[in-house]
């Protein structure tokens, strides 16, 4: 098991009660192959972190991602690993960087489908700090480099990723517009 009832309510005690957000994709046969094969030993989510650093947001950009295309950093918690341990090792691995937690923000359940088949995912999202490091990320076979992005960046992410034909980016856009909601700080 990866992530437990005990584990999500633990984390909500100590940083606020998540709201759920619910979405469902299209996606392509390929794309759903792809998601799939990310299941390994049937891992079905994400810890998705939206790091601030003073005024910018810490993102990352994955190697088939098209130039000045980028996401909050991401990754999957191992079995019996703990939120904390697998977001350290996460942010260390995707961004370079010692972190601390803030608020619990959101889970999901995502769903994408074709033709009568669907893939469960969700997401546990949390905003968080920056404390320390020289943002030198250890996975260089996942992740191309590390940026820094003003909340009103992600609007041209979103339009870049809604562009593809990927399910998995139009996901990430949806998680982007769900999380400034709740999270962009209102201009003066």
């Amino acid at each position: 098991m990866f992530v437990t009832d005990d584990m999500i309510a633990a984390e909500a005690e100590k940083f606020g009660q998540p709201i759920l957000k619910r979405f469902r994709f299209d996606v392509t046969r390929k794309e759903y192959d792809r998601i799939r094969s990310s299941q390994k030993r049937g891992r079905n989510h994400d810890v998705t972190l939206y790091v601030r650093k003073e005024d910018k947001i810490i993102v990352n950009a994955k190697h088939f991602y098209p130039p000045d295309l980028y996401r909050a950093p991401s990754g999957g918690l191992n079995p019996g690993e703990s939120f904390e341990h697998g977001i350290n090792r996460e942010m260390a691995e995707e961004i370079g960087c010692t972190i601390g937690v803030d608020q619990f923000l959101m889970t999901t359940d995502a769903s994408f489908e074709i033709d009568g088949d669907a893939i469960t995912w969700r997401s546990f999202v949390f905003l968080a700090h920056y404390i320390e490091g020289d943002f030198e990320f250890t996975d260089k076979r996942e992740i191309r480099e590390v940026h820094f992005a003003d909340w009103e960046d992600f609007d041209h992410y979103g339009r870049i990723m809604r562009s593809t034909d990927i399910g998995g980016l139009h996901y990430r856009a949806a998680l982007h517009e769900a999380v400034a909601e709740l999270a962009r700080p209102v201009s003066r």
